[in-house]
């Protein structure tokens, strides 16, 4: 047997929540894919909910991830328009992944809650997400 750890892990700041969140979903789309080369995109609003704030980042990077795994959107942008402790507002800015223009740099599997935080500092806000890649 071979012990493989295959995770990435990030720790992303904002000076409040809402630059917190949306500096957390580029940095994962940073890790993906080379969105820089997507053209202008649709925009569509979402909701997303939990019942602390590690519960919300972990959803809020959950959704995410599933559309673009799931629906093939590639995440331009991320305007968070209300957020509170367990529920967020976000306008999402895509466009349809494209195999011939999007470069895949990393297949993150999923999100997880392993050393998850999301943290009030003296400087702003902090969180730390690992990835199963």
């Amino acid at each position: 047997m071979i012990d493989h750890t295959a995770d990435f892990g990030i720790r992303v700041s904002g000076s409040d929540l809402k630059d917190l969140f949306e500096n957390t979903a580029y940095a994962m789309f940073d890790l993906i894919i080379d969105a820089e080369l997507s053209k202008d995109g649709k925009e569509f609003d979402i909701s997303v909910s939990g019942y602390d704030l590690p519960d919300l980042m972990f959803n809020w990077l959950r959704e995410l991830l599933y559309l673009f795994a799931g629906k093939e959107m590639v995440i331009k942008k991320a305007d968070i328009v209300s957020i509170s402790e367990n529920r967020l507002s976000a306008r999402i800015t895509y466009s349809d992944y494209d195999p011939g223009r999007h470069e895949i740099k990393n297949e993150i599997k999923a999100v997880t809650y392993h050393q998850l935080k999301v943290e009030n500092k003296s400087d702003g806000w902090e969180t730390i997400i690992i990835f199963d890649v």
